[in-house]
C-alpha cells in the first residue's frame, strides 16, 4: 500500500490533536477521530475522560473504523507516574471495504501528524483492553 493520504486532516483536527497533547492530564482521556465520507476528511468524532478502555469500547461503533489518541495514568514500579499517548487504529474485519480503504489510506499520514511513538492496531473491540495496553506499553 502507498503512503498517500486518501483523506485530508483538516486545520481543526490538527490543532485539537495539538491541544490534547500539551493538556495537563491526571485522568484517561480519548481523541476520537473518524472519516468524514462526504467531505473526505477525518473530524474530530470526540473528546472523552474515562476510566480505562472498557469504558471507550462502549463509545465507539463494532462496525466502522476509528483512529484513538489515548492517554492514561500508569504506575511504574519505581512510584513514578507517566501519562503515556497512544496512537490506536481500530480496524474491525466486518467494515465496508470502502471505509477500511479510506482509513487504512490516511492512517501514516494521521500518525505522523500525531508524532507519537506509541502505535497500535487492533481488530476488534474487545481486544482494546487496559492489560491488552500495559503489556504493549511495558515492554
Amino acid at each position: 500500500m502507498s503512503n498517500v493520504s486518501v483523506c485530508d486532516i483538516d486545520e481543526n483536527v490538527k490543532n485539537a490533536i495539538k491541544k490534547f497533547r500539551f493538556r495537563k492530564f491526571d485522568t484517561n482521556s480519548a481523541l476520537i477521530l473518524k472519516v468524514d465520507r462526504q467531505a473526505q476528511a477525518i473530524c474530530v468524532d470526540d473528546e472523552v475522560e474515562i476510566s480505562g478502555l472498557d469504558e471507550l469500547q462502549e463509545l465507539l461503533p463494532g462496525h466502522e473504523p476509528r483512529y484513538v489518541i489515548y492517554t492514561c495514568k500508569l504506575e511504574h514500579k519505581d512510584g513514578r507516574i507517566s501519562f503515556p499517548m497512544c496512537f490506536i487504529y481500530i480496524t474491525p474485519r466486518d467494515c465496508q471495504t470502502d471505509l477500511q480503504i479510506m482509513y487504512a489510506g490516511t492512517k501514516i499520514a494521521l500518525q505522523k501528524e500525531a508524532n507519537l511513538s506509541h502505535v497500535y492496531e487492533v481488530r476488534e473491540l474487545d481486544e482494546l483492553t487496559d492489560e491488552w495496553l500495559l503489556s504493549k506499553l511495558l515492554k
